[in-house]
């Protein structure tokens, strides 16, 4: 009886373990069924760090006038668009005229003083005395000659002060114009108004330039760097990407609440058919690492053990793991350099989903994998 006893319990057991065999063959079939399964495609693959920010125009210019004067006439207003070289305010030239007849005049005067003080000076060096019909040479004073060659160089240095007074007020305009085509920001004068040479009248804008600035961590300001690539994507504007570059990083840091940040500020490339305006949110990306052409796969189709990467391969409804190569990642996929070959299929396990090359379209654009699909 303890023979058959021990038969019968071996029986029992091996028979659990082929039901238990046959139902892990038939969970891992269904498993791999209901996975998502994603072909390695290639696409580009970047890898960039965020931050939000607000446009501001970058090439303003304040217009002031280039002398004192009396405001006869203000031909703009704020918001009104101009072009360049156009007349935007004008002074009473009548003083400016007069100031001009002052300047010559005075630079006619020093031109008259010289030649006497060069006259003196040269009846100095060469002194003679006539007495009668007869003329002798006389002693030279060199103390007299020495007076006489300072009052010729104060002269010309006069006469060069004469001149140059006259030459800036011939080349100062009574007329302030647009330096390029923009828009008028502001107006500070108006018809009648006396104003200082300095005095700033009208400030513009290039309505086509624009630059954000964005902070940017402790941790990941060494990768940034100036003239480096950038996106950007107004918050009101979804679907369209704007190219940019780093202008400037901050030497210094900004620290608020123990965070230290750093200001960087990118200039924006604006499109013809894209309205842009002051003030608009943006969200910036900043380019740190690209790859063109590289094999993809989801990020959640990777798995890691023992700092080694590893994928489901899936042929013919059953997945075999296999060890890959990686390169860089960003939040959703990452570069495959071996291991995998363009048209194998992976497992992405169930519960996780990936996004189409459609669907990466319609994103916020933050990261651009074109080629990608299911």
């Amino acid at each position: 009886m303890r023979i058959v006893k021990i038969m019968l319990i071996t029986l029992v057991l091996g028979s659990v373990g082929v039901m238990s065999l046959g139902c892990n063959s038939k969970s891992d079939t269904a498993s791999v069924a209901q996975n998502q399964i994603v072909t390695v495609k290639r696409g580009n693959l970047s890898v960039d760090i965020t931050g939000s920010g607000n446009l501001a125009l970058s090439l303003t210019e304040d217009l002031a006038f280039e002398m004192a004067g009396t405001v006869e006439e203000v031909m703009v207003e704020a918001g009104d668009t101009v072009e360049k070289g156009e007349v935007l305010v004008k002074l009473d030239t009548s003083e400016w005229e007069n100031e001009l007849i002052t300047l010559q005049r005075n630079l006619l005067q020093a031109q008259i003083n010289l030649k006497n003080a060069e006259y003196n000076l040269s009846q100095a060096q060469n002194p003679v005395s006539t007495s009668g019909r007869v003329t002798s040479v006389v002693q030279i004073d060199p103390l007299d000659v020495a007076i006489k060659q300072l009052q010729v160089q104060l002269a010309q240095s006069q006469l060069e002060d004469a001149q140059k007074a006259l030459d800036e007020a011939q080349a100062a305009s009574p007329e302030i114009t647009a330096p390029f085509d923009g828009f008028v920001t502001a107006v500070n004068v108006a018809g009648g108004d006396e104003v200082k040479k300095g005095t700033v009248a009208v400030t513009i804008a290039d309505p086509n330039k624009f630059e954000v600035d964005v902070m940017v961590s402790e941790m990941d300001i060494l990768q940034v760097k100036v003239g480096g690539a950038a996106t950007v994507q107004a918050n009101a504007m979804a679907g369209i990407s704007l190219s940019a570059k780093v202008t400037h990083i901050s030497p210094t840091a900004t620290i608020q609440s123990g965070v230290v940040n750093y200001k960087v500020t990118f200039e924006v490339q604006s499109l013809e058919a894209v309205q842009l305006r002051d003030g608009l949110t943006v969200t910036v990306s900043i380019i740190i690492q690209e790859r063109n052409k590289v094999l993809l796969v989801p990020n959640a189709a990777i798995t890691y053990k023992g700092g080694k990467a590893y994928v489901q391969v899936s042929e013919d409804g059953i997945a075999e793991e296999r060890a890959i190569q990686t390169g860089i990642s960003n939040w959703q996929y990452t570069e495959v350099t071996s291991g995998l070959s363009e048209g194998e299929k992976v497992v992405v396990p169930q519960g996780t989903t990936t996004t189409t090359t459609s669907q990466q379209g319609q994103s916020s654009g933050v990261i651009r994998i074109p080629g990608v699909g299911r």
